[in-house]
């Protein structure tokens, strides 16, 4: 297994496949979504609409994930997922983003992709804790991998990629 935190924008990332931080109805928005979006082209939105709604406005509930292609993006795919809101950290948002690794993970290492990259998945306006979300996220990538696959956990800033390299030698 091979991880490495890197500070970069995400869609520019030579890797097989990029997780999206996505909002539940998949339309794009802001943050790592919406750069994911304007990066991948049009036709990102138009595979994204084409998803079933499981419920009104909802093409990936929380914790779930979703793939499209890349489209104009380096990466071959987007594994969408949504990530949980923090609300206190009591309300099961630590198995919440746990899921969104893990199957994000599992959808990778299926279709037999070597390398997936992921931003810091409900961070930015979810609000998650930075140093409470990259210890989820690196003792799921740990103990979810099957197979060798590089994992870049690919950060918007300094401060969280400082959190991820912490969480990586603890």
């Amino acid at each position: 297994m091979w991880i490495e935190v890197v500070e970069a924008d995400i869609t520019r990332l030579e890797v097989d496949a990029i997780v999206n931080a996505a909002a539940p109805a998949l339309l794009g928005g802001g943050g790592v979504d919406g750069a994911i979006h304007r990066a991948a082209g049009p036709r990102l939105l138009e595979a994204c609409r084409a998803l079933p709604e499981v419920s009104p406005g909802v093409r990936c509930p929380v914790g779930e994930v979703r793939l499209t292609p890349g489209f104009e993006l380096p990466a071959r795919y987007v594994i969408h997922t949504v990530g949980p809101i923090w609300r206190g950290g009591n309300q099961g948002e630590a198995a919440e983003l746990a899921a969104c690794y893990r199957h994000a993970v599992r959808v990778a290492t299926g279709l037999e992709l070597t390398s997936i990259a992921f931003p810091a998945i409900s961070c930015g306006v979810y609000g998650y804790p930075i140093a409470a979300a990259s210890a989820v996220a690196v003792a799921v990538i740990r103990a979810t991998l099957a197979r060798e696959l590089s994992i870049t956990l690919c950060c918007y800033n300094a401060e969280t990629a400082s959190a991820l390299r912490h969480a990586l030698v603890t």
